[in-house]
C-alpha cells in the first residue's frame, strides 16, 4: 500500500510529549484492508515500557498483520500508531531502527555462510556512524569496525553462543539459530523488540529455555517486547500484559491470568461458545 503521508526519508521528530506519562507503543483503532479481506478490524491497545506484551490469538486472526503494521512493512487503512507519543506511521520501514526498534523474524533471516560473529555484526550497521562514503575512503572505519565486532562478541557471549562465533550458520542446530537472531535484533541496540513466533520449531525444553532468554534480555538490555506467539505457556509464563486476537478484533486484553480466564478466548481457542 501507498503511505498517504508520502514519507521517504528519514523522519526528525519534535518530542512535545512527557515520554514518561506515555506508553511506548500506543496502537489506536487500526484497520487494514487488502481488497474485500478485513485483516484488521479497530484493533487498539497499549505496551508501558519495560514490560513484555504477549499478542495471541488463532491462526488468521491478525497477529502477523499487526506485527507488520508496527515494523512498517504494511501501511493501515485507517488508525494511528504512536511510539514514544510520535506519529510511527510517519516513519517509514527503514527508518525505525533509528528510532531503537528491532525485530526477530518466524522464519530465520540469516545469511547461513557468514559465521555467527559476522551475522551479528550485520545487525550492528544500522548504528553505525562513519558513513557511506567515509566508509568507501577507509576514514575511521577500522576502529568502527574493531567496535562493532567487540560488541557483537559480546552479545554472543550472553547468549551463551560464544564458542560459535566463528562458525558458519549453516548447519547449526535450529534451537542455536533462534538464538542468533535475537543477538542479532540487539545488536542495533533496540529499545522496543518485536518478536515474531520466536518459538516455532523448538522443542519444549527449548522454548522453556527461550522463555527465560527473552526475561533476561528485558532485563539486560531494558527493553520492551512485543511477542507473537502461539506458545501459550510461553507467553502466558513470561508476559506482563496480554492482548488476545480473533478476526482482526481483539477479544481480550489485560494480565496473563486474566485473559486465561476470558471465556471469549477459551472459545477462540476451543471452539466452545462463549
Amino acid at each position: 500500500m501507498a503511505n498517504p503521508r508520502g514519507a521517504t526519508g528519514t523522519v526528525e521528530f519534535v518530542n512535545t510529549t512527557d515520554s514518561a506519562n506515555v506508553p511506548l507503543l500506543d496502537v489506536s483503532d487500526v484497520t487494514v484492508k487488502f481488497g474485500g479481506i478485513v485483516a484488521l478490524d479497530g484493533l487498539s491497545f497499549s505496551i508501558d515500557r519495560g514490560t513484555i506484551c504477549g499478542l495471541i490469538g488463532p491462526n488468521g486472526a491478525g497477529k502477523t498483520t499487526m506485527f507488520n503494521v508496527v515494523s512498517r512493512i504494511y501501511e493501515p487503512t485507517s488508525g494511528t500508531v504512536k511510539y514514544e507519543g510520535r506519529d510511527l506511521l510517519a516513519v517509514p520501514a527503514h527508518g525505525i531502527a533509528h528510532l531503537g526498534i528491532a525485530r526477530t523474524f518466524q522464519n530465520l533471516a540469516l545469511f547461513p555462510t557468514m559465521t555467527l560473529l559476522e551475522n551479528v555484526m550485520v545487525g550492528a550497521h544500522s548504528q553505525g556512524s562513519v558513513g557511506v562514503w567515509r566508509a568507501i575512503a577507509r576514514i575511521g572505519a577500522a576502529r568502527e569496525n574493531r567496535r562493532i565486532r567487540d560488541w557483537s562478541g559480546d552479545l554472543l557471549a550472553q547468549l551463551g553462543l560464544a564458542r560459535f562465533a566463528h562458525v558458519p550458520a549453516a548447519g547449526l542446530p535450529f534451537g542455536t539459530l533462534k538464538r542468533l537472531e535475537i543477538a542479532r535484533a540487539l545488536a542495533a541496540r533496540p529499545r522496543f523488540l518485536l518478536m515474531d513466533e520466536p518459538a516455532a520449531g523448538l522443542t519444549h525444553s527449548e522454548v522453556d529455555e527461550l522463555g527465560d532468554t527473552v526475561l533476561q534480555i528485558r532485563r539486560d538490555f531494558d527493553l520492551t517486547v512485543l511477542l507473537v506467539e502461539h506458545h501459550m505457556s510461553m507467553v502466558m509464563r513470561i508476559s506482563d500484559k496480554v492482548v488476545a486476537m480473533e478476526f482482526g478484533r481483539k477479544i481480550s486484553e489485560g494480565t496473563p491470568d486474566q485473559v486465561r480466564n476470558d471465556p471469549k478466548v477459551v472459545a477462540a481457542y476451543l471452539g466452545a461458545d462463549a
